[in-house]
């Protein structure tokens, strides 16, 4: 056992850098590597235990054969058998003491190397709220990329490098997670997947009933009586004993007569049944946190958004040296318009991938959920509409941290003394940040009042990695979008001179479809800049 004592600390050793218990590693895909990692030593260790009873096995089994052959001789002629007085002591010696070391064999447990690492490990595994988190963020991207079920369940999305497929109990798992939130289109969505893959002849565990169950429930839930019907005679095929569903069948034939009948008595039943489905097709898949500007923050995350002729001549790319700075006269960096109101300005390859590294190895380890501030109550709470972790890293933390400070007050003009410090993000499955502003709004009077540096005036985000898909930064007020770009940085001010907040402004995080999303902001206040951007004589500057 001393091989399962070693590796029992190898494990120990492996979960130093772990130090909280399953804290939503969903909302993080930076932190989640660290559990591929710890099923790895799992896997390990499981070897171990195969090979630890295997070996057990093997030496049962020797002496079984051993003992087959004996005995065999031995019963054809006992009297001659023992007759050797060799044979009588043998005998002796192997009921009196070996049957029992072999006992001894066969109830020692070889599985307990295995269950230790198992039960060290466990305390670090995702929990409910983890599984749940990763299911919604999968429906969550459906809807905003516009993707079908069997897309997503055959692997089939944009820039993957690791394709897998989605088997039938993982699909029936998705089903109920929305059923949990009462979310029937969803549920009807991903219960038919699952169904749709068990009639190609997919193998699983999982109770076709149980599918048919809550597939016809949830499509009744969206007034489809007779289809929810026909789903629960064909339940009634495979289970006609099923309590619940022929109690659905009496009642969802008795509410499809009636509704049948009051439309056959009324004379203008044909136009109210196409307005109801016309209706029933508008608020089907709603959520109900729905954003009046979903649509457009939705279609802006799929690129679909476009850039006029008229528009696309006022923006241009430049060698920039912010007025001939004595630290970009010799080397002035790339500097692209990404919209002209507001204006967004890019600056490319901003910061070297070592820096980048250096970076998120200082936020790794602080990474915490994403909070935002609650306008009532002025509290930090978690929301699901900022799906990500982060950590704030200060200027004498690294030489690095101090560099990408100056550099962003030398190419802004503005002083970063009074802004907060950097903030690293990494987004996690579906990682997003619904529609918002970065400054404080005349309703949050309290929004920075702690930190006396008056309004956030500006914004600087870094893209610290590049997105294999999805991951935009939207503006869904002007219809602009921009796409992480690794090593460039995007700067846009979110006040105008006079201090008024510019509503232009509001912007999104888009969910990441496939990748990996890592970026770092600097919100720039309004104290220290009175003569950096000196207010406007026109009010409305």
């Amino acid at each position: 056992m001393e091989l399962v004592t070693v590796w029992c600390v190898l494990v120990l050793g492996a979960f130093v850098s772990l130090s909280e218990a399953h804290v939503d590693f969903y909302t993080s895909i930076g932190q989640m590597t660290d559990l591929l990692y710890t099923e790895k030593d799992l896997v390990t260790s499981l070897k171990d235990y195969i090979k630890a009873e295997e070996s057990k096995l093997e030496q049962i089994k020797q002496w079984a054969e051993k003992m087959d052959s004996l005995t065999d001789t031995a019963t054809k002629d006992p009297e001659g058998f023992l007759g050797h007085p060799v044979n009588a002591f043998k005998l002796m010696k192997r009921l009196n003491t070996e049957w029992g070391e072999l006992e001894s064999l066969v109830l020692k447990d070889m599985s307990d190397g295995f269950i230790s690492n198992l039960t060290i490990q466990r305390q670090h595994f995702p929990n409910d709220e983890d599984q749940t988190g990763a299911a919604k963020a999968l429906i969550r991207l459906q809807d905003t990329y516009d993707l079908d079920t069997n897309t997503i369940s055959t692997g089939n999305l944009p820039g993957v490098k690791h394709k897998t497929t989605m088997t039938v109990e993982d699909c029936f798992e998705l089903g109920k997670v929305a059923y949990t939130d009462a979310d029937y289109y969803h549920t009807e969505l991903w219960m038919a997947q699952a169904l749709n893959q068990m009639d190609q002849g997919e193998q699983s565990a999982t109770d076709k009933v149980n599918i048919l169950d809550y597939l016809s429930y949830s499509i009744y839930q969206q007034g489809e009586l007779d289809k929810a019907l026909e789903l629960t005679r064909r339940l009634l095929k495979l289970d006609p004993e099923h309590q619940r569903a022929n109690g659905n069948l009496k009642y969802f034939e008795y509410m499809l007569a009636k509704q049948m009948k009051a439309e056959q008595q009324s004379e203008e039943g044909s136009e109210k049944k196409e307005m109801k489905v016309t209706e029933s097709k508008r608020k089907k898949g709603t959520p109900e946190d729905y954003l009046p500007e979903r649509l457009k923050y939705e279609k802006l995350c799929r690129g679909a958004g476009t850039v006029s002729p008229r528009r696309q001549k006022k923006l241009f790319c430049r060698y920039y040296d912010n007025n001939r700075h004595p630290r970009y006269i010799l080397g002035p960096v790339k500097q692209e318009d990404e919209w002209d109101r507001p204006r967004v300005v890019r600056f490319h390859n901003i910061i070297s991938d070592k820096e980048i590294e250096v970076v998120k190895e200082l936020a790794k380890p602080r990474l915490k959920r994403a909070t935002i501030s609650n306008p009532i109550t002025g509290v930090l709470e978690t929301a699901h509409y900022r799906i990500s972790k982060s950590a704030w890293i200060a200027a004498y933390e690294s030489p690095v941290v101090d560099r990408i400070n100056q550099r962003i007050e030398d190419l802004t003009g503005l002083d970063v003394k009074t802004a907060e410090e950097l903030q690293v993000a990494n987004y996690g499955v579906g990682g997003q940040y619904e529609p918002h502003f970065d400054f404080g709004r005349k309703d949050e009077p309290d929004a920075f009042k702690e930190l006396g540096t008056g309004n956030r005036i500006a914004t600087w985000l870094i893209y610290m990695s590049d997105v294999a898909a999805g991951g935009a930064t939207v503006f869904t007020e002007v219809g602009a979008s921009v796409w992480p770009m690794k090593g460039s940085a995007v700067f846009w001010y979110n006040l105008f001179p006079s201090g008024e907040g510019d509503y232009l402004t509001r912007h999104a995080a888009c969910p990441v479809l496939v990748g990996n999303k890592w970026v770092s902001n600097k919100w720039i206040h309004e104290r220290g800049q009175e003569f950096r951007r000196p207010c406007g004589l026109d009010e409305s500057n």
